[in-house]
């Protein structure tokens, strides 16, 4: 049986990769719907890409919906010195023409989750968790429906992408990313310290280039727009890619190991609001919340991507 999953996604060109990957694997993923939600760049443009990534895996047939356009506290910070005006800058993709729904995100999660069966609907989380939480918040007994949320977001190794401390994600919401941790839902977490290992060298690149489709095609223009900024910031080889990471873990998760542990969200400091103070060496005896991952496979990934996206058109 296929795993049913919801994407809450701020595409972003690896958010779009992780949408393809999710797509090009219907026998063991069915997606029930994609959420778009502030972040990378604002609701507007996320929904329109979105939508714009669904079409180009030829699944017009999927849902998009549009959740909150601004953190629940907080001011909205976004990420176009990575992604671009639009969020998706790179290929020249078409204005989409399916319609974005007109039921609100959160509305949509909290439906879908209420009426199916418990514990049978993961939800995918690629930006930060503004819409997930405020579904806990409307409806707190969703929390003992969902399977599992599997998250890109976090750090504790390779510390913070966006302030020293914190990785994007989780700074832009961290209030957000606090109700999720602190809801019990079953949370495995994919954090910089896994994707920083997933680096799309030019030969990973190429080779998805050459599958030679329009989704391989446009993989290829988004992360060699997206890969520049990271490669002046780091200096590597390639680029990490992060957040299919989530949908590969869903799809293989052998690719990735970690360990259980507690994860707790810092909101107050003024040097580290948005860390992930995360107890791998179980010093502090409190509760294991996350399953915590912390190394990945990268050419087992890479070889699982490149096969998966030459499904599509």
């Amino acid at each position: 049986m296929s795993r049913k999953i919801i994407i809450d996604t701020d595409p972003g060109q690896d958010d779009a990769v992780a949408i393809l990957l999710a797509l090009a694997s219907p026998e063991e993923l069915e997606v029930l719907g994609v959420v778009a939600v502030a972040g990378n760049v604002g609701l507007h443009h996320n929904a329109n890409n979105a939508r714009k990534v669904v079409e180009l895996a030829g699944r017009r047939d999927i849902h998009v919906y549009a959740g909150c356009a601004r953190p629940m506290r907080r001011h909205l910070v976004t990420a176009e010195h990575v992604h671009g005006e639009t969020g998706l800058d790179g290929p020249d993709l078409p204005d989409p023409t399916i319609p974005l729904q007109t039921q609100h995100g959160v509305d949509y999660i909290v439906d879908t989750l209420m009426a199916a069966e418990p514990g049978t609907i993961t939800l995918c989380t690629l930006g930060p968790l503004t819409n997930i939480a405020m579904a806990l918040i409307k409806q707190p007994a969703i929390a003992e429906r969902i399977k599992e949320i599997v998250m890109m977001g976090g750090a504790y190794f390779e510390v913070g992408n966006i302030t020293p401390a914190a990785e994007f994600n989780i700074y832009v919401d961290p209030e957000a990313a606090d109700v999720v941790l602190r809801s019990g839902v079953p949370i495995t977490m994919l954090p910089l310290d896994v994707t920083h290992q997933i680096q799309s060298t030019p030969q990973r690149l190429a080779a998805i280039k050459a599958i030679g489709n329009k989704s391989g095609e446009a993989v290829h223009a988004m992360l060699t727009f997206s890969e520049t900024f990271d490669l002046q910031k780091y200096g590597w080889s390639g680029a990490p890619l992060h957040d299919p990471t989530v949908i590969a873990y869903l799809l293989q998760p052998d690719l990735f190991t970690g360990r259980h542990c507690n994860v707790t969200i810092e909101t107050a400091s003024e040097l580290t609001v948005g860390m992930t103070v995360t107890d791998y060496w179980h010093v502090t005896g409190k509760v294991k919340n996350v399953n915590y991952l912390r190394n990945g496979n990268a050419e087992g990934f890479y070889k699982l991507l490149t096969e998966r996206l030459a499904r599509l058109p």
